[in-house]
């Protein structure tokens, strides 16, 4: 941690700023952004950072270059949601670290989550920015890796999610896109690549052909830059007026089969230092006597949804027999509050967000603060200097 510049950030902070930056945002996104930013970033040491981007990377290749987790990870993928033309490797992967303290003072990540699907790539930028300029920061700080600079990113993630088509042919596909919290980043992406923001459930389908409408126009959908969560369509049930298992006419900017096969579903097979012990639920013949130790996360869920901090037995023996293989059972991350605010030392969680074109490479970051059991807003309610934040380094 940088604390010269926590202890500078924390003695010019004033209310009056933080509202600053809060009409900033808004102004950059073309909206009130739906969930909580802190009022603060993060100064984390760029060795850190990198370090911690480096080991998401040896995580994300264990899986991928794997012919036998390829294999495994099948199983995974539900029947119905077996999309063709897979690509070789995700394009968009996110890898969640806890951050924990030894007894000599050194920070280390600890893996929380990993998951092969798109987060706030247009968003966080102008997250970062925005701190950046309203608490008029030092111009230099860095939030981009891999040696990215804004320009160079808006064109990576341009050749990412639009490719070689015309920004009209390409959807940002989402279920009621203006109702998620999650606007800011669709209404940013749409300024900076063109693209639009389609209902999944306003597409039209005619043979292998996907459409959608603008203007009393029909317009050809030729790649899709996926953002739609299966278990929000399986929880509110809708049904997309297409069959995912068609071999539609058009190209995956993020390929939907990697959102199960890079998931909670691969955390029993990763091998490395950062990684809790993960079991299978329907593996686990006994169950640990320490049960406040660790955490019960469904398979397919999103935002923490289902996810139990220090199950009790009784909580465990509810979940039938016949869906315990959709559970796992995973050694509890006890983050080490390093964050100084005026509310007491605080949580920091690290999201690496990676983008996969030519190469496998770390973009840029997201962090969540918190003091609560978990990293979610729900579990920080009617609290300050908490919620999404971002890394900025030298």
């Amino acid at each position: 941690m940088s604390k010269a510049l926590r202890d500078d950030f924390n003695a010019r902070w004033t209310p009056q700023k933080y509202e600053n930056f809060l009409m900033l945002l808004s102004e950059r996104c073309g909206t009130t952004v739906g969930f909580r930013n802190s009022e603060t970033p993060c100064f984390f040491d760029a060795e850190f950072l990198e370090r911690t981007a480096a080991t998401g990377e040896i995580l994300i290749r264990q899986l991928v270059e794997s012919a036998d987790y390829k294999a495994v990870s099948d199983a995974a993928l539900p029947d119905r949601y077996k999309v063709p033309n897979e690509s070789p490797a995700p394009m968009f992967v996110q890898v969640d670290f806890g951050v924990v303290r030894d007894a000599d003072g050194n920070n280390h990540p600890r893996l929380v989550e990993i998951q092969g699907f798109p987060s706030l790539y247009a968003y966080q930028p102008e997250l970062c920015q925005a701190y950046i300029d309203a608490y008029e920061l030092d111009p230099r700080l860095r939030y981009f890796f891999s040696r990215l600079n804004r320009t160079e990113y808006v064109e990576l993630l341009r050749r990412a999610i639009v490719g070689g088509h015309h920004p009209e042919n390409v959807v940002l596909l989402e279920l009621h896109p203006e109702q998620q919290k999650t606007l800011c980043d669709f209404l940013v992406t749409e300024r900076l690549l063109g693209i639009r923001p389609v209902c999944i459930t306003k597409v039209k389908k005619e043979g292998n052909r996907l459409y959608y409408e603008e203007h009393g126009r029909s317009i050809p959908i030729h790649r899709i830059y996926n953002r739609t969560i299966v278990d929000e369509l399986e929880r509110k049930n809708v049904h997309p007026p297409f069959d995912w298992r068609e071999d539609l006419a058009v190209e995956w900017a993020g390929h939907p089969n990697w959102y199960f096969r890079i998931s909670k579903f691969s955390l029993p097979y990763l091998r490395h230092p950062s990684v809790p012990r993960t079991l299978f639920l329907d593996q686990v013949d006994q169950l640990p006597d320490d049960l406040e130790n660790w955490v019960l996360k469904p398979l397919y869920s999103f935002a923490g949804l289902g996810v139990s901090i220090g199950p009790a037995k009784e909580e465990i023996d509810r979940i039938p027999v016949a869906e315990r293989g959709r559970w796992v059972l995973q050694e509890r991350v006890r983050f080490t509050p390093v964050i100084e605010t005026p509310h007491g030392l605080t949580q920091a969680e690290i999201r690496i967000m990676y983008i996969w074109t030519d190469r496998l490479r770390p973009v840029c970051n997201i962090i969540r603060m918190g003091r609560g059991k978990m990293m979610g807003v729900d579990h920080n309610k009617n609290m300050e200097w908490v919620g999404a934040s971002a890394a900025l380094f030298y």
